[in-house]
């Protein structure tokens, strides 16, 4: 019954449909390809939608991080920018975040040299040398018109040994509101080698002056017949719980095809097992996560997801928990047809934002999703 009256609260009598705007269009401003998004709002109200600009539809190929701004709150957008570019070298996995107090927007991505992919077997372990990825920070105090130059922070955010590959989000960081921990900013990560992913979070306890990462999540590696081990976890986002705890939800590679999720109650330095979250089915493929509001007086607070809900990358869905994420009773198609990576925001009227890749990845889509819409029941 609490579940049922709190959904109840969010719905009025009419919904209003979502609301649907082209961001990026794969074959345009030179660019082969735009994959990859990000999006979060700043604290003056503009809303900054990240992605990949490739030059050709792969995952690396002399990518740029680019950047298009809406200032009325995702129904038109400014020209591309460009934020950061290195020649032939790829960058990747853009995943911002805003600091409340300063205002200042960080953006966390990594740079892979020409030469490698992720699955290279030359990609080295280590902070030097031409075959390690390295992890660059940007950020901007102007509501994303301009941008620092990167500034290198590999040496305080990967591990010396054992990491290979690094990949921040992609997506969105958050930053602590409650507990001992709070103003704590985090950048969600995974490290490799190749099918053997960890988990962990890079944070800040300075509002984004220096950066260090925290343990692997634990469990993360199955038994697999022809690898020896493979991880079950990938790609991952992480939102704050109602106690100031922090949850993590990842990308399936093994086991079922579902979400996995483990929770920080130290701030991101330390977690539980990685455990299933059978509600969220998933086809692997990255998925969004927000932390929408806390319920005060109830003590939990509602979280949301956006992920395909097909077998494949398709089916897009828009998934409600009103108890911190124990639980996902509410789930609404947004988009039926092609739905890949995505992320999500909240707007400053409470209206929920989505950027979705779509068409088989020829777009990126912002949908403005009101709350009550979601708490509607189907059909209506």
């Amino acid at each position: 019954m609490r579940v049922l009256a709190l959904i109840l609260s969010l719905a009025s009598a009419a919904a209003a449909e979502p609301q649907f705007t082209d961001v990026f269009r794969s074959g345009e401003n030179g660019y082969a390809s735009v994959r990859i998004p990000s999006v979060v709002v700043t604290g003056g109200g503009t809303v900054l939608a990240f992605a990949e600009g490739r030059e050709q539809p792969s995952d690396q190929a002399e990518n740029d991080i680019v950047l298009r701004r809406s200032r009325d709150a995702g129904a038109t957008w400014g020209p591309l920018q460009v934020v950061a570019a290195d020649g032939a070298h790829s960058l990747n996995n853009p995943t911002a975040v805003v600091e409340r107090e300063s205002g200042r927007v960080f953006l966390m991505f990594q740079r892979i040299p020409s030469h490698l992919k992720e699955r290279s077997v030359e990609t080295a372990v280590g902070f030097e040398g031409p075959d390690v990825y390295r992890n660059l920070l940007v950020w901007s105090d102007d509501e994303g018109a301009t941008w620092t130059p990167p500034l290198d922070v590999t040496r305080t955010t990967k591990r010396p040994t054992g990491a290979t590959t690094i990949a921040s989000g992609p997506g969105i960081g958050i930053q602590l509101t409650r507990g001992p921990h709070a103003g704590r900013l985090i950048i969600p990560f995974n490290e490799g080698p190749y099918w053997k992913w960890q988990n962990f979070a890079v944070f800040s306890d300075d509002r984004g002056r220096t950066w260090q990462c925290g343990a692997n999540v634990p469990g993360a590696l199955l038994p697999d017949p022809k690898l020896g081990e493979r991880s079950q976890i990938n790609e991952v986002q992480m939102a704050e719980l109602s106690d100031g705890s922090v949850r993590m939800n990842s990308r399936p590679f093994a086991g079922a095809n579902v979400r996995k999720t483990a929770v920080s109650r130290d701030g991101g330095a330390t977690w539980s097992t990685v455990e299933d979250v059978p509600e969220l089915k998933d086809p692997s493929c990255m998925a969004g996560l927000l932390r929408y509001s806390f319920d005060d007086a109830g003590g939990r607070g509602r979280l949301l997801f956006s992920g395909p809900d097909g077998a494949d990358r398709t089916t897009g869905t828009i998934s409600l928990s009103t108890d911190d994420g124990a639980t996902w009773p509410v789930r609404k198609i947004l988009w039926p047809g092609s739905f890949a990576y995505s992320g999500l925001t909240r707007l400053p009227d409470g209206t929920i934002g989505c950027l979705f890749e779509t068409d088989a990845y020829g777009r990126i889509v912002f949908a403005r999703i009101s709350p009550e819409w979601l708490a509607a029941p189907a059909g209506r």
